[in-house]
């Protein structure tokens, strides 16, 4: 048998224990959008108001904030001088016509912890927000402590908003994904499955964060992943057990047209495939344990060898209506770790068309023929 690049190598991408050679896939979207902005200001009493309620929403990866109180109140007292502050860059939901922030957010968590009278620490404990280093007429305030005047022109301080949304093709906001990914400078490279999260809020997202918490799934992978990357592989799962046929490159776009076609599904298709995901990862974890979806006993998962295993074994206990024992499902495992056409499709250009198809194909041909 010749030799198929190992897993573990350090030209593969590692989120945590999962390695997935997809995310070096950084091709474009076949797709051509166009996209309408325009501007709004917002006052800044409406603008906090607005954040309090929920209606502008800081997604969950952008929720670290980094500036120094002294940074904070420069920003503030530039707002009571008069003086012009950098905008925001907002995206619109289609659905709940809320507004999530794409770049911005520092500035807009200063104006909420200042009209909050909180400001965080380090150690996630909060101290009062009065201004520091800033001029004397303003210094060791806070907004309850502002003169009348003063509060009255903080609440009317406009600040600009570039508002974007998609227009063609209609139907999907997808391409919000890439103004996310392309645009967003909150200071470190976002995942994918963060921005999913970020803009297609629903059902479909909520239902795989609980899944996530299944002891069956944490005995596999073990600790949760920091940046969400054993979600997206449960979104995966989902994605080509329903549409596996109908995969194009890349596996982004993939999982980002399936969310946003689904976040609101079916309540009965929900929890048939969430059910389904229970009962196969399950079987998993009774068969193999920790060295399921790892090749050659490395550290790490290995991304497509799951989600492959996942979606045969699914097919097997779904269309033939019974599940093979413990020992089959372990058999047929190891067995496809030792296969070159298999192993080629798990480690080489995982995401193209021919990887996965072949890769499904396999798996599913050697479920189905377990006994």
């Amino acid at each position: 048998m010749t030799n198929s690049p190992l897993i573990g190598q350090t030209d593969l991408n590692v989120d945590d224990d999962i390695i997935d050679d997809s995310e070096k896939d950084d091709s474009a979207p076949q797709v051509r959008y166009d996209i309408t902005s325009y501007g709004v200001d917002f006052d800044v009493e409406g603008i906090v108001r607005r954040l309090d309620d929920g209606d502008i929403v800081i997604p969950e990866w952008q929720r670290s904030f980094i500036w120094t109180l002294r940074t904070a109140s420069s920003f503030i007292e530039s707002l009571l001088l008069g003086l012009p502050v950098p905008g925001v860059f907002l995206g619109k939901d289609p659905a709940s016509r809320k507004l999530y922030v794409i770049d911005g957010q520092q500035r807009l968590k200063t104006l909420q912890y200042f009209y909050n009278s909180k400001f965080p620490k380090t150690d996630g404990s909060h101290q009062n927000f009065v201004l520091q280093n800033v001029s004397d007429r303003f210094e060791g305030l806070c907004f309850s402590s502002l003169d009348d005047a003063d509060r009255r022109d903080l609440n009317n301080s406009l600040i600009h908003a570039t508002v974007v949304r998609q227009d063609t093709p209609p139907g999907d906001d997808t391409s919000m994904y890439q103004i996310f990914s392309r645009l967003n400078t909150g200071g470190r490279v976002v995942n994918p499955h963060e921005i999913r999260c970020a803009i297609y809020q629903g059902d479909l997202i909520d239902n795989i964060k609980k899944l996530n918490e299944l002891t069956e799934w944490r005995r596999i992978l073990g600790k949760p992943s920091q940046r969400l990357k054993d979600q997206e592989m449960i979104l995966r799962f989902m994605a080509l057990w329903h549409a596996g046929d109908e995969y194009k490159k890349s596996m982004a776009e993939f999982l980002n047209v399936f969310t946003q076609r689904n976040r609101t599904p079916d309540k009965a298709w929900l929890n048939d495939i969430a059910g389904l995901f229970k009962q196969t990862v399950t079987a998993f974890a009774e068969a193999k344990g920790r060295e399921a979806f790892r090749l050659h006993k490395a550290r790490a998962v290995n991304a497509a060898v799951l989600d492959s295993m996942m979606v045969g074994l699914a097919k097997r206990i779904v269309y033939r209506d019974n599940q093979p024992t413990s020992s089959e499902i372990g058999n047929t495992h190891d067995s496809l770790t030792e296969n070159q056409e298999y192993l080629d499709s798990v480690t080489q250009g995982t995401s193209d068309e021919s990887s996965v198809r072949i890769r499904l194909q396999v798996a599913t041909a050697a479920f189905a023929d377990a006994e």
